[in-house]
């Protein structure tokens, strides 16, 4: 059996036209194709966890029939008894699998049994309909529907972070063609703009230039132009790479009526730190913000363990980066780059207070702002170079060299 990972081989693409006309024509005459639609997310989900990544599938099978009862079991059992316990306990049981996944590498040195491609996301899926049904935004348990958007496979590898109740609202709604005339007008803007971003662009970055700045700035070793040249080779080799992953997913999500949302907004454009993070990989700053920021600071407020409201938003910032970078991996780097973005955003909110307060000092006009983009760029690359994990490389190869 041969296995295709997701919108790496350009024959993937050629099974996605050839398997997905079926369901474009359908959408164009108003009709919906629901059981052709399962068939097809069956196939694409062997093509990648099939022939040589069978184990990865049996992981995957493994851990959907357990997320799926575990949400049903706490859908249930909140009919007839809401206890905090126990919905703490489901949230903890659901990410579990996912902690044992990225705590194995660092404790054993191999990856786990377990771990397959897009745990992360789909327990952030999870996770999410735990708390939603706990909050009672999400009324009625479909496990079909559940499975459905669990393993919806344009987004399972690398996201975006689709929500419940929006996901189920486009699959159940009848398309209206000239709807869906407008979302495949998209769709092929993203697709090709994501074949831009990820085959041209990524390439150029990540396959031509990055090796040549890595040997460059080892060679010189310490800080030099070359580790400069390194840190923005880099950024722009993780954003178009990871962009062009998004927009195919967003595309081909479009093609078959499902409109997930967006994950990047010309991030590199933001004038602050805040911002940027309101524009790159959204779906994911948004999942952290709703189900662990905004919960944290109100039970924080409900429980009046702080009074000041600011010490509380430092303290949720230092909270959801530090969880952030123990996501990435259970490495110096990744943690540093959580509290260094941390450290970037309660920054950004003192001298956005200050600002604010002596606004007649500060003029606002195109230089200020381009002066901004640059600053905060610049202060993102850098975010990147540690996440990078190249800064602990090349302390290895200078201590090896003396």
């Amino acid at each position: 059996m041969i296995n295709l990972q997701p919108y790496e081989n350009p024959m993937y693409f050629v099974y996605l036209v050839i398997a997905l006309l079926p369901i474009m024509i359908a959408m164009l005459r108003g009709k919906q194709l629901h059981w052709y639609q399962t068939i097809v997310s069956f196939a694409f989900l062997l093509l990648a966890f099939g022939g040589v990544k069978w184990h990865e599938g049996i992981a995957l099978i493994g851990y959907i029939i357990f997320e799926v009862v575990l949400v049903g079991a706490y859908f249930h059992y909140r009919q007839r008894e809401n206890q905090t316990w126990i919905f703490c306990s489901a949230v903890i049981l659901a990410i579990i699998p996912l902690v044992i996944v990225k705590v194995t590498p660092a404790v054993y040195g191999h990856p786990s049994l377990i771990g397959f491609l897009g745990i992360s996301y789909l327990t952030f899926k999870a996770v999410q309909m735990v708390m939603e049904i706990r909050d009672g935004a999400i009324k009625e348990f479909d496990p079909w529907l559940t499975l459905q958007f669990l393993l919806f496979f344009p987004t399972i590898s690398s996201g975006p972070i689709d929500r419940y109740r929006r996901f189920k609202a486009d699959y159940e709604r009848v398309p209206n063609p000239q709807k869906y005339l407008q979302l495949l007008d998209k769709a092929v803007w993203y697709i090709f703009l994501g074949f831009l971003y990820k085959f041209l662009l990524a390439y150029v970055f990540g396959t031509l230039m990055l090796p040549y700045v890595s040997k460059m700035a080892l060679s010189y070793g310490g800080i030099s132009w070359w580790l400069v040249a390194y840190m923005y080779v880099y950024s722009m080799d993780l954003f178009f790479d990871f962009a062009g992953y998004s927009l195919f997913a967003v595309g081909i999500s479009y093609l078959m009526g499902i409109e997930t949302p967006m994950n990047f907004n010309r991030p590199f454009s933001a004038v602050n730190i805040k911002e940027f993070w309101n524009r790159w990989h959204m779906t994911l700053s948004f999942w952290f913000r709703d189900y662990i920021y905004m919960r944290l600071v109100f039970f924080i407020m409900k429980k009046k363990l702080m009074k000041n409201r600011i010490a509380i938003a430092n303290v949720g910032y230092l909270t959801l980066f530090l969880i952030m970078g123990f996501w990435h991996g259970l490495t110096w780097y990744y943690i540093v780059y959580g509290l260094y973005h941390a450290l970037a955003i309660i920054l950004c909110d003192v001298w956005l207070r200050y600002k604010k307060k002596h606004k007649d000092k500060f003029p606002s006009n195109r230089f200020t702002k381009l002066l901004a983009i640059f600053i905060t760029f610049n202060v993102v690359c850098f975010s990147f170079l540690i996440f990078s994990g190249f800064l602990d490389k090349l302390l290895f190869h200078n201590i090896i060299l003396r």
